[in-house]
């Protein structure tokens, strides 16, 4: 008797040591995850200075087309307003599959990544041919300083925004093997705060760059 009842404590201390130790695990991922949050809100916040510094830098050498042509003679704004609609609707979209994940609703996060992910790559097709126009039409990069700053900034956000696509399509794949976890969540309230972080830049850009350019 008195052996059974050293045995059955010492499987509870066991049980309770074991239970403990899983309890010490799901906090120790938590914090990982919370700290790859805190991580990419440091990216985020060098893509802000970077983002600034372009901008700043246009505005100081929006004037020097060293006689070439400028950005009101070139610049096709009806593309431009396409190009920014398709853009807005894709931050309404990616705030959809965000709603359906939190539902629980795998295939329908899955269905509002994708055509998030269609939205951002027909803007990057406007942006590209934009460019191709351009240089037709003899603005390079290498032709001002205006048109240098012009494409940076520019082409620096359609280059964030082509990243947000190739990860998009990532954790597409990764959702349909592995279904709505802690991880997938995480990555998912990421690159939707990413993308939205990506249309509140491209709101400037279209303000400064391309309206005042026409103007």
């Amino acid at each position: 008797m008195a052996h059974a009842t050293t045995k059955s404590a010492a499987g509870a201390h066991g049980g309770g040591h074991g239970a403990g130790h899983a309890g010490g695990h799901h906090e120790e991922h938590h914090d990982q995850e919370s700290l790859k949050t805190f991580g990419f809100w440091l990216f985020l916040i060098t893509d802000v200075i970077l983002f600034g510094t372009l901008f700043a830098t246009f505005v100081v050498l929006r004037l020097n087309t060293d006689g070439g042509p400028t950005g009101a003679e070139l610049i096709e704004l009806n593309g431009i307003i396409a190009s920014t609609f398709i853009l807005l609707t894709s931050s309404f979209t990616s705030g959809v599959a965000v709603l359906e994940m939190n539902k629980g609703n795998k295939r329908g996060l899955i269905l509002w990544l994708a055509i998030t992910a269609l939205l951002g790559a027909a803007f990057i097709y406007l942006e590209v041919t934009e460019f191709i126009h351009l240089v037709h039409e003899g603005a390079t990069i290498g032709t001002s300083a205006y048109w240098s700053a012009f494409f940076t900034l520019v082409g620096t956000h359609g280059l964030h925004v082509s990243v947000g696509l190739v990860w998009m399509v990532a954790l597409m794949l990764q959702l349909s093997r592995r279904g709505i976890t802690p991880v997938t969540t995480r990555k998912v309230n990421i690159i939707s705060l990413y993308w939205h972080f990506l249309d509140v830049v491209w709101i400037f850009v279209f303000t400064i760059v391309y309206l005042m350019g026409v103007m």
